[in-house]
């Protein structure tokens, strides 16, 4: 099972962006969650940072047919880019969208999640830990065994 990691635009700056929001740890710090969750559940994995949005949709294109699952983090992308959802559409792969923070309980702007349609599972606002539960629901969900947790 192989599975990419999709980090949207500013998640580099984890850390130092409104820690108050995002917590206090850092986009390597979070690369290392990550890198720990799919050793501990025996999945490769790549992962994958960028602020432009048609690198983003490069990369979910790259994916079919090399990965079985998305894990998406669209940040800012979130509400805008229907060139994300598309993307996620055509390429049919099962998705999971993750948010470090609530995003449902932040500005009224923040409410829609065109990444969010393509989406068979949303996490928000567990931190990291968000991208450990999407990999275990993903994991389950690939492997046939429901639709996950």
């Amino acid at each position: 099972m192989k599975i990419l990691v999709i980090n949207g635009p500013n998640i580099n700056m984890l850390g130092l962006r409104e820690p108050e929001v995002y917590g206090k740890g850092s986009y390597a710090q979070l690369q290392e969650f990550i890198w720990d969750s799919f050793r501990a559940e025996g999945v490769e994995g790549e992962l994958f940072q960028s602020n432009h949005e048609g690198d983003i949709v490069d990369k979910i294109q790259q994916a079919y047919g090399n990965f079985d699952g998305i894990i998406i983090n669209p940040a800012a992308y979130t509400h805008t880019s229907v060139a994300i959802l598309d993307a996620l559409k055509a390429v049919a792969l099962p998705a999971v969208e993750v948010h470090i923070s609530d995003v449902g309980n932040r500005e009224d702007f923040r409410q829609i999640s065109y990444a969010g349609m393509a989406c068979v599972k949303t996490y928000k606002g567990l931190g990291f830990e968000g991208y450990r539960k999407a990999l275990l629901f993903l994991k389950d969900y690939l492997s046939g065994k429901g639709n996950g947790a």
